[in-house]
């Protein structure tokens, strides 16, 4: 898109123009507050003026480390408006992983919550931050910094918004599945691309009502959970924990949301879980957006049969396309599909030269357009590594069938070479899951000396289920997969180890094998 196309420079503009035409629209729900565009306009300009007058200004790099809360979308807009750079954290992090992102992001300041003041007892004298803004009342023993509600209540001077479209909007940091977290850094330009044609592919409109429980530090949560409603004047329902889910549910159901946006995890629960009636009956919810992870066909199914007034939407996307990149059209949905392209942006799927490859065949998804991020945070070398001449290597493998609609088959450094066959793990996950009683399942690939790689299988049954016969497991598999296929070695785990959007961590099944491995059943 055209620089011209784009209606906003920055993500203040977009405040100020929902303030303008519609003030008192009610736009945050919490579970007992809601807080009008007027309202969020003037807490965001008096927080960038307490920011300002500790010197933060263009540039500068100003992290968030909290739980879910209205604070944290006051923060994010407030440090922005300076032309500063917002760092959102994962709240989940200890203190040694905290540490490294703000001293690798050189953060100056930090928002934060006093529940977090365990890990943050060193940042002071470990990092680089001056200063700490507390969202839910400072800490009886910390007079030196200050507290958000008090900033939020005190009139103060305007402060000029100085951030541009091209500029540095926020920086985003990986789970770093290999080493240490990379910081991608995204743009306005980035973020208000997934705004405009993320919306015109939902058709989201200002009469719609997101749901809002997933992490916000996550990419995903970020632009497509609050930038997007908010560049449509959407509203936004916060639910500051997942737990209990029963209490999301209701909120869904006394503030009328119109759109669900979760990962597979918690579409398998929902399609399993006893709800009640009345919410089946009278929710208003007319899509459920699926992405951060493959969602398998039996959940799909079983949670479509559930919810048959609405249309089940799966998408893909990465923190370094910030971070979608294409869902199923409203017209026309396939099932195992991310979809196709958001309009505007290109994908191939190419082999190790980059040449692109015949419709139907695997290789690595390459991605082109105003999403792709301006790199990673001084790291040139991983930057060119990863964009080449415009095009972003996903790193994950996949196929486009004859109308564009992506496949995902594997993550790249998922697949397992086994007798020097490629063998795609997501294929044995998928029939893994269609038994009875299993909640979730992985497959890796272990070295061997004589066969490249073993394949090794991990089940996690659902709660009070017994474990099946990994004999059992074998015989099934053996019916639906080539003898090259089948997992040498299938164990029963109680818990596969996940990260914060409940991705299955593999690499840690593979450094900690031994310890994964109890005995065969």
């Amino acid at each position: 898109m055209k620089d011209q196309e784009f209606p906003y420079g920055n993500f203040y503009e977009m405040l100020q123009h929902n303030a303008r035409h519609s003030g008192a629209k009610k736009i945050i729900y919490t579970e007992d507050r809601a807080i009008t565009n007027s309202e969020l306009l003037r807490y965001v300009d008096r927080l960038s003026a307490f920011l300002h007058r500790k010197g933060v200004t263009h540039g500068d790099k100003v992290a968030i480390y909290m739980p879910n809360s209205e604070y944290f979308i006051v923060a994010l807009f407030a440090i922005t408006k300076l032309g500063a750079v917002a760092v959102p954290v994962n709240n989940f992090l200890k203190h040694e992983e905290l540490e490294y992102i703000l001293k690798n992001a050189h953060a100056k300041l930090l928002v934060s919550a006093s529940t977090l003041q365990k890990e943050l007892q060193t940042v002071f004298s470990n990092t680089g931050i001056e200063h700490i803004v507390w969202t839910d009342g400072a800490p009886k023993n910390d007079a030196a910094n200050t507290d958000l509600e008090t900033i939020l209540q005190t009139p103060c001077e305007n402060v000029s918004s100085a951030a541009r479209l091209h500029d540095l909007a926020v920086l985003i940091y990986t789970s770093g599945t290999t080493g240490h977290p990379k910081g991608a850094m995204l743009s306005y330009k980035n973020i208000f691309s997934n705004s405009i044609l993320g919306s015109k592919r939902l058709g989201a409109n200002a009469k719609d009502r997101f749901i809002l429980y997933l992490p916000m530090f996550h990419s995903f949560t970020l632009s497509i959970m609050i930038v997007l409603p908010l560049y449509n004047n959407s509203s936004m329902v916060i639910v500051k924990s997942v737990f209990p889910f029963s209490n999301v549910l209701k909120q869904v159901l006394l503030k009328r949301v119109t759109i669900f946006l979760g990962i597979p995890t918690i579409y398998g629960a929902l399609a399993k879980a006893k709800i009640p009636w009345y919410f089946r009956f009278f929710h208003k919810i007319r899509l459920f957006i699926s992405s951060s992870a493959p969602l398998s066909e039996n959940v799909y199914n079983r949670f479509m049969a559930r919810f048959p007034k609405a249309k089940m939407l799966e998408g893909y996307g990465l923190s370094e396309c910030s971070p979608a990149v294409s869902v199923n059209p409203l017209e026309k949905q396939k099932i195992l599909s991310v979809g196709t392209p958001l309009e505007g942006y290109a994908v191939k799927v190419v082999d190790e030269e980059l040449l692109e490859l015949p419709v139907g065949e695997v290789g690595e998804l390459i991605v082109k357009g105003d999403c792709v991020m301006q790199g990673y945070y001084e790291n040139e070398e991983a930057t060119a590594n990863t964009i080449v001449n415009g095009w972003l290597k996903t790193g994950d493998l996949a196929k486009v069938d004859e109308e564009g609609y992506i496949y995902i088959v594997d993550r790249k450094k998922d697949l397992i070479i086994s007798k020097g066959i490629n063998v795609y793990p997501r294929e044995i996950e998928e029939l893994l899951y269609k038994l009875d009683g299993v909640d979730a399942a992985a497959v890796v690939g272990v070295p061997d000396e004589k066969q490249d790689e073993i394949i090794v299988a991990f089940i996690q049954m659902q709660e009070g289920i017994p474990a099946l016969q990994a004999r059992t497991v074998h015989a099934y598999l053996k019916q639906h997969l080539a003898n090259y296929k089948l997992p040498k070695h299938i164990y029963f785990i109680e818990e596969l180890p996940r990260n914060a959007t409940n991705k299955v961590l593999k690499r840690k099944l593979k450094e900690n094998i031994d310890r994964y491995l109890p005995k065969e059943a």
